[in-house]
């Protein structure tokens, strides 16, 4: 059901304008993982346009998808403050809409990638190879939940 909101609206929104329309969304719950499988969890966000969401949502909400050629590093932020605005400010000029997911990862995996600041205090992120994806994939916890959604909307006079 998603997925038609997203194809229904995204051509609505298109590149209209810079005002930005946000709210809060549901998925389906995050599942917790069977006894032994996952220890202690970390909770990233990811902001993504709509082709992203899409291949995710193809997933069952479970992996991301893998990189492009000119993308060879997957970049989860450690806090959701950050994925709204890159989310706000970045995918909805580039792409119309911009999404901020939230997904559960294996820590002890993620102890291998140092915390990058790209910024501020704020601008904390995790610098993944591309190669590393499937492996991140598997060591995801529970389903991708998408959290917030913004779109461009047409500014009237």
């Amino acid at each position: 059901m998603f997925v038609f909101y997203l194809h229904e609206h995204a051509e609505r929104f298109g590149s209209r304008s810079l005002e930005y329309r946000t709210h809060t969304m549901q998925t389906a719950p995050t599942n917790a993982s069977a006894p032994g499988d996952v220890g202690a969890t970390r909770t990233l966000y990811r902001p993504v346009g709509p082709k992203e969401l899409k291949l995710i949502s193809e997933s069952g909400f479970r992996a991301f998808p893998p990189r492009l050629s000119d993308q060879p590093i997957f970049y989860p932020v450690l806090n959701e403050e950050y994925a709204r605005q890159i989310a706000r400010d970045w995918n909805v000029p580039a792409s119309g809409s911009g999404f901020v997911t939230r997904f559960e990862v294996d820590a002890q995996f993620l102890s291998a990638y140092p915390v990058q600041v790209v910024g501020g205090a704020v601008h904390e992120e995790l610098w993944i190879p591309a190669e590393d994806l499937p492996e991140l994939n598997r060591h995801i916890a529970g389903q991708i939940e998408i959290i917030a959604e913004y779109h461009k909307t047409e500014v009237k006079p």
